[in-house]
This record gives structure tokens, C-alpha cells and sequence, in this order.
């Protein structure tokens, strides 16, 4: 008998009633030995035996106590190993959780900054944009006046032009010569030509008008009267808007320069602002790609924040849950031991009191082999009659209330066994006793045969389960890991890609400067010294002049008014050549220096993209070989989940009907 009645509550409901019978037949085996004395042979008695069962009960009862200690100690050992993979768990899920809203935090912040340079280079480009379109404002209202101005000029020096041919030819001998000799002055001369219908009075006025403009600067630069412009005889007034031709001309021609020089400076500036809005355009597009790249990040770390999250919840209501469980399964153990250690007491004290107590009426009782007994009307006449009578009713109430056929059937072999044992003279009780004892191996053979392939099952079946379950979020995990390495090294070979393209732009961009500037060295070292020889000359004629016109010794009446003039103009012709010169020089030193500048930077530049690329390429690499020994992990990973489920099938098609 290994388990009391009252606890067969912890054993499956499958098994219970096999249980039962079991234990039920074990005490009529127990009842009929107690009873049975055999009739021809001489045996122990009953008290002796009934020590023996209490000694054997005693024995039993320790063994199964061992039996118990050594499941809890399983699993105690497993609560230790199970709590231990379970806190690691929630460690490494705390960690990652950790990471995860660093990563976040860093997006946001990345994002926060992407944005506020977003918006700086928008106003940037706004402001641009705003330059642009006042600058062609401008620029349109200063061609407008250009034009203007050159129509006007254009129309005085073709009036000059004629004006200068009718006075040529009217001193040979034309027929208006009478009317220009009485001219005075130049106006009284453009009113001849106007009253000869030779100009009209807006040409001749505008003649006039430029005639009082140069006669003012005359003034100015040389310091002769104004009345010198205004000779009366007709040589002098031909010289007179032969001049005027020729300062028309030069303001004609000084008016284009200008406007060239103003078209050249807003085509800079109109291309130094297109080149900024373009480039500041292309830094926003970056940026705002720089900034949907941050938000696509901040998104994927909310996602596996989401799922690390619910993964440390999960681990962390298991850990409890198996606390408590682990934590009942003790109190159960302690209360089983506690109740194992108060029979074994009982046993003991029964065992104690019969050793004590019984030994003369044993003496007394069990002295002869044989006791007859008096029953009226029955054929039991001895304590053997009794105890296979007993068996054989025992055995036919237990099957009635379990309802059970083969114990009906046994009450059946019983009695024939009695009977043909009767008649015979045989050992009855033998074979009664080999039949219950036979009935009672196989049931516990059965019992065994259950409690174990359900034992075994439901072991198998739980690591098989807890062995798929880690297989797939390891492989998970690993899926993820992949997925995170690939997209990284995608983009690193997408940086690096444009980085060397953007290297590739700057080596070609910097030899078009280099080519540039050589060209324009040359170009300024002729240039400047054509304009120190010219220069030269020029200081060499004014000194010469100058020392002649100075004499006062002179042999003949020489045209100190001419030469003064000529000294004048060959002045200015210094003083723009100095200042050419000195324009050429300033010009030559900025683009040198501006070409350093942005040799220098696009020197750093290339050195701090060379170095982007290499530290880029190298974690590239260190990525893909991770990537690639990680999916060789998750391959085993997934070979070892492949033999788990292949062999959960089994085991479910075994253990589950």
C-alpha cells in the first residue's frame, strides 16, 4: 500500500480508480492473510504478521517520503533554474529598453536639430530669392537709363558729325559761308546752321547743351576761361565740335563700358545667388532626407521598444507567477511530509502497543494450528474458511461498487478456487492469494505504466514546448538584429557612395580653379607689363614736354596753349595708367589670395570626406561580417527549432489522443 485513500486527489483522474483498486485488494490480501491459517501446515501468527505488515507499511512509507524528496529536489532545481533565466531576461530586457529610449532620445534630438536647420536655410533661401529679384530689378532700371543715354549720345555725335561736315565744306566755299562768318560764338553759329534748316533747334540744342557740359569740366580740370570754347572764326568752331565729337564719343563709349561693367557685376551677383539658393535648396533637401531617415529610426526604435516592453512584462508576470507556484509546491511538500511523518508515528505507536500488550493472548490465541469454530447451518469450520470466505465477499462488494468486471470476475475464480480446493484438499489459500496477488501486479503494472508514459509526456512535452518557444524568439531576435545590420550598412554604402562622388566633384572642381588661375597670372603678368611700359612712355613724354615748354629762351613763338593741353591730357593718360595699374595689382593679390582660400578649404574638405569614407567603408565591412555570422547563427538556430517541432509532432501523436 504506497498511497492512502484520502490522497488520491494528486494523482491524474485516469489512474484513480486502478488506484483503488489496487489499495482495496492489497488490504483483503492483507485481511486474509491476518485470517488464514493453513490447515495441514504449521505458520505464524497473526499478531507476527500483522507486525511484519506495519513494519512493511513503515518501510514503504519512508521509501515513498524519499521519493517525494527527490521530486521536490528536481523541482526546487528547476524553480532555481527557471527564476535564474527568467531575471536574466528581465535584466537584458531592462537594458535594452534602456537603449532603445537613448536611441529615441537621440532621434528626437537629431530630428529637433535637422529641423531648425531646415527652417534656417528656408529663410536663407527667402532672403536670397528676395536679393535676386531686386537685383533684376535694379538691373532693368539702370539698362532702361543706359539705353536712354545712348540714344541721346548716339544722337549728338551724328549732329556733330554733320554739323562738323557742313562747317568743312562751307569753308571751301559754300554758299552759307556769309551767314557763319558773322557768328560770334557757337550758339550763334548752331542758330545759323538751324536758320539754314542744315540741323534742327533739339540738335542744335543738344550740340549746345554739351558744349556747356565740357566747357564746365574744361574749367575744372584745366582752369581755362569759359569763353575759350566760343571763338568767333569758323576754324575754331569746326575745332570746337570736332572736340565735342570727340568727348560725345568718349561719354558714348565710357556709358557702354559702364553699362558692361554693371551687366558683368550683376551677372555675378546674379549667379553668386543663384548658386547660393541652388546650393542652400540642396543642403534643405538633404536635411529634411536627414530628418525623414531620423523619423523612420525613431519609428523602428518605438516598434522594438514595443516589443521589448511586452516581452519584459511577460518575463516579469512569469517570474511571479512562478514564484507562486514554486512557492505552493513547497507548502504542498511540507504539508505531504508533516502528514507522512504523523502516520509513521501512528505505525510506530500501533506497532509499539502490540508488541508490548499482545504477547500473552498471542501466545494463548495462536497457540494451535487449528481453532474450530461453531456456526449453525455453515460449512466454515476453521479460521482458513473464514478468511477465503472473507476474500471472496470482500472482492464481491468492491466490484459491485466500482462496477467492475474483472474484479467480478475474480470474486467468480475465488470461489471456484474455493470450491475445487475444498474437494481436492489443496491449499485454497493459495491460490486465492495468487489470484489477488496476481490481479494486483497487473494493476499495479497498468498504474505504473499510465503514471509513468504521463510523467514522461508531460515532461517531454513541456521542455519540448519551452524549447520551441526560446528557438522562436531566438530566432526573432536574430531576424531583427539582420534586419538592423543590413539597413545600416545600406546606408553606409549609400554615404559612401556619395561621398566619393562628391570627392570626384571636388578634384575636378579644384583643377578647373588651378587651370583658371594659372590662365589669369599670365594673363596679368603681360598685361601689367604692357601697362608699366606704356606708363613709361608716357612719364618720359611729360618730361620731355614739360622741360621744353619750360624754357624761356625759346627761337620761335611756339603754341605754349597746344602743348599745355597735350601736358594735360598726357597727365590724365598718367593718372589712369597708375591707377590701371594699381587696379590690376589689387585684382591679381584678391584672386590669389580667394584662390588659396578655397584651395585651403577644399583641401580640408577632401581630407575630412577621405576620412568619412574609410571609417564608413570599414564599419560597412565589420557590419556585413556580422550580418553574415549572425545569419549563419539564426540558420542553426532554425535547424535546431526545425528538430524540436519534428519532434513535438512525435511526441504529441504519442501522448495526445
Amino acid at each position: 500500500l504506497k498511497y492512502p485513500l484520502g490522497r488520491l486527489n494528486i494523482f491524474p483522474p485516469a489512474v484513480r480508480p486502478l488506484l483503488k483498486m489496487k489499495m482495496v485488494l492489497s488490504r483483503v490480501l492483507a485481511a486474509a492473510a491476518v485470517l488464514a491459517v493453513p490447515a495441514l501446515a504449521e505458520q505464524a501468527s497473526p499478531i507476527g504478521k500483522a507486525i511484519q505488515l506495519l513494519g512493511d507499511m513503515q518501510a514503504k512509507i519512508i521509501k515513498e517520503g524519499e521519493g517525494a524528496q527527490k521530486l521536490y529536489s528536481e523541482f526546487a532545481e528547476w524553480c532555481e533554474d527557471r527564476s535564474a533565466k527568467l531575471n536574466h531576461e528581465i535584466k537584458t530586457g531592462k537594458a535594452e529598453v534602456g537603449e532603445l529610449k537613448a536611441a529615441i532620445d537621440e532621434e528626437v534630438a537629431k530630428l529637433g536639430s535637422l529641423n531648425a536647420q531646415v527652417e534656417k536655410l528656408a529663410g536663407d533661401i527667402s532672403t536670397d530669392e528676395a536679393d535676386l529679384k531686386a537685383a533684376q530689378v535694379i538691373r532693368v532700371n539702370e539698362h532702361t537709363a543706359f539705353a536712354a543715354d545712348e540714344k541721346e549720345l548716339m544722337e549728338v555725335v551724328d549732329t556733330l558729325q554733320r554739323a562738323v561736315g557742313i562747317l568743312e565744306r562751307e569753308m571751301k566755299g559754300g554758299a552759307s559761308m556769309l551767314q557763319l562768318k558773322g557768328a560770334n560764338n557757337l550758339v550763334q553759329a548752331m542758330g545759323a546752321l538751324v536758320q539754314a534748316s542744315m540741323l534742327s533747334t533739339s540738335e542744335a540744342g543738344s550740340v549746345t547743351a554739351l558744349a556747356q557740359t565740357s566747357a564746365g569740366a574744361a574749367v575744372e580740370d584745366v582752369g581755362a576761361p569759359a569763353g575759350a570754347v566760343y571763338e568767333s572764326h569758323s576754324g575754331d568752331i569746326v575745332q570746337i565740335l570736332t572736340d565735342l565729337l570727340d568727348e560725345a564719343e568718349s561719354q558714348l563709349t565710357a556709358a557702354r563700358e559702364k553699362e558692361t561693367q554693371d551687366l558683368n557685376a550683376f551677372e555675378m551677383m546674379e549667379q553668386g545667388l543663384e548658386d547660393e539658393i541652388k546650393f542652400g535648396k540642396k543642403e534643405m533637401g538633404e536635411a529634411k532626407s536627414a530628418s525623414a531617415a531620423a523619423s523612420e529610426k525613431k519609428a523602428a526604435a518605438d516598434g522594438d521598444l514595443e516589443m521589448t516592453s511586452k516581452a519584459l512584462a511577460t518575463d516579469t508576470t512569469g517570474l511571479a507567477d512562478l514564484h507562486h507556484e514554486c512557492m505552493t509546491k513547497a507548502q504542498d511538500f511540507e504539508a505531504e511530509t508533516k502528514s507522512r511523518g504523523e502516520e509513521l508515528q501512528a505505525l510506530a505507536a500501533a506497532k509499539e502497543a502490540i508488541k508490548e500488550n499482545v504477547g500473552g493472548a498471542d501466545a494463548l490465541s495462536y497457540g494451535l494450528n487449528q481453532v474450530a469454530l461453531v456456526q449453525t447451518g455453515s460449512r466454515i469450520t476453521s479460521r482458513a474458511g473464514l478468511a477465503q470466505f472473507e476474500a471472496a465477499r470482500l472482492i464481491r462488494d468492491l466490484a459491485r461498487k466500482q462496477q467492475s468486471p474483472e474484479l467480478a470476475q475474480l470474486a467468480v475464480r475465488i470461489s471456484s478456487a474455493i470450491r475445487s480446493g475444498s474437494k481436492l484438499g489443496e491449499d485454497v489459500f493459495a491460490k486465492i492469494k495468487g489470484l489477488i496477488v496476481d490481479m494486483v501486479e497487473k494493476l499495479e503494472k497498468e498504474v505504473e505504466e499510465d503514471a509513468t508514459k504521463k510523467a514522461w509526456c508531460d515532461k517531454e512535452l513541456a521542455e519540448s514546448h519551452e524549447k520551441k518557444d526560446d528557438k522562436t524568439n531566438e530566432i526573432e531576435k536574430l531576424s531583427t538584429q539582420i534586419d538592423k545590420m543590413s539597413a545600416r550598412s545600406a546606408q553606409l554604402k549609400e554615404e559612401v557612395a556619395a561621398l566619393q562622388t562628391a570627392l570626384g566633384q571636388l578634384a575636378s572642381s579644384q583643377a578647373q580653379m588651378d587651370k583658371i588661375r594659372y590662365e589669369e597670372k599670365e594673363a596679368f603678368t603681360k598685361n601689367k607689363a604692357d601697362m608699366e611700359e606704356g606708363l613709361s612712355g608716357v612719364k618720359l613724354a611729360l618730361r620731355i614736354l614739360s622741360e621744353y615748354y619750360a624754357k624761356a629762351d625759346k627761337a620761335h613763338a611756339s603754341a605754349e596753349g597746344a602743348g599745355g593741353g597735350i601736358i594735360g591730357l598726357l597727365e590724365v593718360v598718367e593718372s589712369d595708367f597708375t591707377k590701371g595699374v594699381a587696379e590690376m595689382t589689387a585684382t591679381e593679390e584678391n584672386a590669389a589670395s580667394t584662390h588659396d582660400a578655397q584651395t585651403k578649404e577644399n583641401e580640408i574638405e577632401t581630407a575630412t570626406k577621405e576620412q568619412d569614407v574609410k571609417y564608413k567603408v570599414k564599419e560597412s565591412t565589420q557590419l556585413d561580417q556580422s550580418t553574415a555570422e549572425t545569419s549563419s547563427d539564426r540558420s542553426g538556430v532554425q535547424a535546431e527549432l526545425d528538430a524540436v517541432l519534428e519532434y513535438l509532432r512525435k511526441i504529441e501523436e504519442q501522448c495526445i489522443a
